[in-house]
């Protein structure tokens, strides 16, 4: 959300500038929970020299196993340009290892070592921590709930609809 936009939202006098009508539109609310979401997270996970990616390429590789390179980016939604610098900061870390592929001698696979696994439930218990606090608000149920229909919507979003064959 930009300063402007922010600084609307922001009481004034005691009363909300923002139009109802915008503060009751899922998209506008939806934008702005991600800014705070983004902001408190990428703080939170600065203060432990980490970054969202080296989280999202940990659990991948702990949930799913080694992978390439063009694996790991498709799984975890970092571009492929990006994936390098990001396995290169891991790998220098010693929280994932390159190995040849077998298969293909041109390709690596990426693994995590025993210390990124340790690495990864540290961050598991800042981001709960981050996550407590973004969802403060809400009672647990309700948290769960929000998740629920947060997966919800973004599965219907983001699937890959066949297209009609071109004739």
């Amino acid at each position: 959300m930009s300063s402007r936009a922010e600084a609307a939202d922001m009481p004034h006098d005691g009363e909300t500038k923002t139009p109802d009508r915008l503060r009751r539109r899922a998209s506008r609310l939806l934008s702005g929970m991600t800014a705070q979401s983004d902001r408190l997270m990428n703080e939170g996970l600065t203060r432990v020299d980490a970054r969202k990616w080296h989280y999202a390429v940990l659990a991948s590789l702990q949930e799913h196993g080694p992978g390439s390179q063009a694996t790991l980016s498709r799984r975890t939604g970092i571009y492929r340009s990006d994936m390098v610098g990001v396995l290169n900061e891991l790998a220098a870390r010693g929280l994932v290892e390159r190995m040849p592929d077998p298969d293909d001698r041109r390709r690596n696979v990426i693994t995590i070592t025993a210390q990124g696994r340790r690495h990864l439930r540290r961050l598991d218990k800042v981001l709960d921590d981050l996550h407590d606090e973004l969802l403060a608000p809400l009672a647990p149920a309700e948290r769960d709930q929000f998740v629920q229909l947060l997966t919800r919507l973004l599965d219907h979003h983001t699937q890959q609809t066949p297209h009609p064959p071109i004739s």
